[in-house]
C-alpha cells in the first residue's frame, strides 16, 4: 500500500513541475502582450492612420477631398484605440509568445523533433504577415472600391419639385465599424496563409499524405469557396482572388507534404527500416 502511494506521489511531482513551468511561460507571455498593448495604445493614432490608408485612397479615387470617419457613440473613440492596441500588442508580443511556447515544449522533444518543429514555428508568423500584407495591399482596396460604388450624388433644383430628383447616398463611415472590417480581413487572410504550415506539419507527423490530399482536392475546393465567400465582401473579384490564392497554397501544401514523405522514406530505407507495408500505407 505504501509502495503504491509513493508511486502516486512520485508521478504527481513531475505534473506539478510542468504546471509551474506552464504558469511561468503564460505569465511571461501575458506580460509581453500587456507591454505591447501599452506601447500601441500610446501610438494608436498613427496606427489608425496606417489602417485607413486604403479607404482614403479609395475615397480619393472617387473624387472626395476629405477622408474622415465619424464616432457614432460617445465611447467609440476609446474602443477604437483599444482594438488597435489589442491587435498591435498581439503582433508585437507574438515572437515572445512563440519563444515561450518553444521553451515549454522543447525539453520534451528529441533533437530530430526539435529540428523538425522549429522551422514551422518560424514559418507560421512569416506566413501570417504575408497574408495580412496581401489583405491590406490587395484585398481591402478592391473591397472598398466595391462598397463605395454604391454611392450616388443627389439632385434637387433649388427646392423645386422635380420628378427626376434622386436622393444622394454618401459614405460617412463609423470608425469602429471600419476598423472591425479591416481587422477581419487582415486576420482572416493571415489565418488562410497558415494552410501550408499546418498541412506540412501534419504531414511531418504522419497525419496526412500527399495522395490523400490529392484525393480530397474536390472537397478542398468547396471548403475554400465557402471561406472565400465568408472572409471577403460580396464582390466576385475579391472572392476569386482569395480562392485562387488559397487554392494555390493548397497545391503548394501537397507538394511540400510529398517532399516530406519522400525524405522520410529515404531515411527509413537508409536505416533498413522501410517495408512494403509502409509503402502501401503511404500510398493510402
Amino acid at each position: 500500500m505504501s509502495t503504491t502511494r509513493d508511486e502516486i506521489e512520485d508521478s504527481s511531482a513531475p505534473l506539478i513541475e510542468h504546471l509551474a513551468e506552464l504558469r511561468t511561460r503564460l505569465m511571461w507571455s501575458l506580460a509581453a502582450f500587456v507591454v505591447g498593448m501599452v506601447i500601441c495604445f500610446t501610438v494608436w493614432n498613427p496606427l489608425f492612420d496606417f489602417l485607413t490608408r486604403p479607404l482614403c485612397q479609395a475615397l480619393e479615387d472617387e473624387g472626395r477631398e476629405s477622408c474622415g470617419l465619424i464616432l457614432i457613440a460617445l465611447q467609440e473613440g476609446f474602443f477604437v484605440a483599444i482594438n488597435i492596441s489589442l491587435l498591435g500588442g498581439l503582433v508585437l508580443s507574438f515572437p515572445i509568445i512563440s519563444y515561450q511556447m518553444w521553451r515549454f515544449v522543447a525539453p520534451g522533444l528529441y533533437r530530430n523533433e526539435k529540428n523538425a518543429f522549429l522551422p514551422f514555428l518560424i514559418a507560421s508568423p512569416v506566413m501570417f504577415l504575408a497574408g495580412a500584407a496581401f489583405a491590406y495591399y490587395v484585398i481591402t482596396p478592391l473591397a472598398f472600391d466595391f462598397f463605395l460604388g454604391f454611392q450616388q450624388p443627389g439632385s434637387l433644383l433649388d427646392g423645386v419639385e422635380d420628378e427626376t430628383a434622386v436622393a444622394g447616398i454618401a459614405f460617412q463611415g463609423s470608425a469602429q465599424a471600419y476598423l472591425g472590417l479591416t481587422i477581419k480581413f487582415i486576420v482572416a487572410f493571415g489565418l488562410c496563409f497558415q494552410l501550408p504550415v499546418l498541412l506540412t506539419l501534419m504531414g511531418k507527423a504522419g497525419l496526412v499524405g500527399a495522395e490523400g490530399l490529392k484525393r480530397t482536392r474536390k472537397y478542398a475546393v468547396v471548403g475554400i469557396l465557402v471561406v472565400a465567400a465568408l472572409a471577403t465582401p460580396p464582390d466576385i473579384v475579391s472572392q476569386v482572388i482569395l480562392f485562387a490564392v488559397v487554392y494555390g497554397l493548397y497545391e503548394v501544401s501537397v507538394i511540400l507534404v510529398g517532399r516530406v514523405e519522400r525524405k522520410r522514406e529515404a531515411e527509413l530505407r537508409a536505416q533498413g527500416l522501410w517495408f512494403e507495408d509502409d509503402e502501401d500505407e503511404a500510398e493510402k
